[in-house]
């Protein structure tokens, strides 16, 4: 997985990190708020990891704004010395899902990450997996539509499976770049927005078929599962909102 640690104290990041990544996570280490927010809002992490009491804001903060701004319900981990019921209902009640003290014990941290990964993503052990009308297998590096299979190349299956695994999570475009293409985020290119348009007409991503690629403006791409057809006007002004 990838990670984001919020931890202003140098020697504590740097116990989590070498305990995570030896356990063969990915953790970024950012000192501040302000450097967490911009990370975690235009790159791509699969866990976040806060303290609370950090010197240009509070963890809770950067958790409200986690939560206002990603249409996407990533799971986050509190890891403070604060310890009090008063405490920790808070977090939980501003939308943290797990929360534990300071020192972290190591066996307990990683399996309590591991527990918020597997009911996070319980479709990542499967070889077939369904979405509607949709089937992709895996293993084969193959999908079908209603029982036809699709003509796609690897990156078209890539681009895909990614969409379906972050269904109705707001996808930036340095994001896809980064886990789709493995480019760096700051190369000015025009690549994920030709494989969009492309994707909408190969896919048959489109409400007949119950799920759409909404364009969000100047901002990424969302997959949306949709209850019924949307006009194209509608679709514009929504776009644009």
């Amino acid at each position: 997985m990838r990670i984001a640690l919020l931890e202003d104290e140098q020697e504590q990041a740097q116990h989590i990190q070498s305990m995570l990544t030896e356990r063969g996570h990915q953790c970024d280490h950012f000192p501040s708020g302000q450097s967490f927010l911009n990370a975690v809002l235009h790159r791509s992490y699969d866990l976040l990891i806060l303290d609370w009491q950090i010197p240009d804001t509070t963890g809770i903060e950067v958790l409200e704004n986690v939560r206002s701004q990603l249409n996407w319900q990533i799971p986050v981990v509190f890891l403070t010395q604060r310890d009090s019921e008063a405490d920790i209902v808070r977090a939980l009640d501003a939308g943290a899902d797990d929360y534990l003290s300071k020192p972290a014990r190591e066996a307990e941290l990683v399996a309590r990450i591991n527990a918020l990964a597997r009911r996070t993503n319980p479709d990542n052990d499967k070889e077939v997996l369904t979405y509607g009308p949709f089937q992709i297998n895996t293993q084969q590096r193959a999908i079908k539509l209603h029982g036809e299979p699709l003509t796609l190349t690897d990156k078209d299956f890539d681009l895909t499976l990614f969409l379906f695994q972050n269904q109705g999570r707001l996808l930036t475009r340095d994001m896809l770049l980064e886990r789709v293409w493995g480019m760096a985020s700051d190369i000015n290119t025009r690549t994920v927005d030709t494989h969009m348009s492309r994707l909408r007409r190969r896919m048959g991503l489109n409400p007949e078929n119950g799920f759409r690629i909404k364009t969000i403006y100047q901002k990424g791409y969302r997959l949306e599962a949709m209850s019924g057809p949307t006009t194209d006007s509608e679709d514009t002004a929504a776009e644009r909102a």
